[in-house]
């Protein structure tokens, strides 16, 4: 169980990571929402607890623990995952802005 310092910290965690992350995916592959698209299956990785080939072996199996998993997700996760999203989205915003003034190399 988180405390409120925790999850406020677990939140500004998510957002700067894959804020980051996905600015400089975006800058490097030189596309707008690269980690925007990526970042649903980061969850899905680390929500599961199977590995990824069990997807193909054991196709049935794997979706229902993993959508087991995702309903059994509580507020707080739910809310650090949705933080880690929007910097995701906000840094493909951001990109698309810096192009926008020309900047070259985004």
């Amino acid at each position: 169980m988180l405390n409120l310092p925790q999850l406020i910290i677990a939140i500004l965690l998510y957002f700067v990571l894959f804020f980051g992350i996905g600015f400089i995916l975006n800058m490097l592959l030189r596309s707008t929402w690269t980690m925007a698209v990526i970042y649903p299956i980061v969850v899905f990785f680390m929500v599961d607890q199977k590995g990824f080939f069990s997807y193909f072996t054991d196709t049935t199996n794997s979706f229902s623990q993993l959508w087991n998993s995702l309903s059994s997700l509580t507020a707080a996760d739910v809310i650090i995952l949705i933080a880690g999203m929007i910097g995701a989205i906000l840094s493909g915003i951001a990109n698309r802005m810096l192009r926008a003034r020309g900047y070259q190399m985004f």
